[in-house]
């Protein structure tokens, strides 16, 4: 009996690898310009005109993907919710019409559920009372996921 690692012919086996390493880096650059550019591009305010972003603590939407990249300051306070009233309104038979609130005291961010149905996570982590909110931290409510941002 032949040993099977002497007739292994290890060149059709490495050169395919080769080539899915070289397909996710590919992939992964083009996702990293793609975050780039959503970064770099001009919101529009109410009016439709379009402004740039200001620098200061955001939320930018992540999913759902059609709304990826939208960006929602947080000057006082943001409310989060179903409502067509509410500063961040998504359209999600998840969420509730007043779901949450994000308030910016002096610069320090913190979210609060507003006793919603489905409730309101940060970082996969069920939010109860006020939660404090940093950099790159990822906001649950409903379907939608949101990242906090400077």
């Amino acid at each position: 009996m032949t040993n099977l690692l002497a007739t292994t012919n290890y060149a059709a086996i490495v050169r395919p690898l080769q080539v899915l390493v070289m397909v996710v880096a590919v992939l992964f650059l083009l996702r990293v310009l793609r975050v780039a550019q959503v970064q770099a591009r001009p919101t529009e305010d109410q009016s439709g005109r379009r402004r740039r972003w200001r620098g200061g603590l955001a939320l930018e939407i992540l999913e759902p993907e059609e709304r990826s990249g939208e960006r929602t300051d947080v000057e006082e306070v943001v409310l989060i919710g179903r409502s067509p009233d509410c500063d961040l309104s998504v359209l999600d038979t998840y969420i509730s019409s007043r779901h949450a609130r994000v308030i910016n005291d002096d610069g320090d961010l913190s979210i609060e559920d507003l006793g919603s149905t489905n409730g309101t996570y940060v970082n996969q982590e069920l939010v109860r009372g006020r939660v404090h909110l940093a950099k790159g931290d990822i906001v649950q409510v409903g379907g939608v996921l949101l990242e906090v941002v400077r």
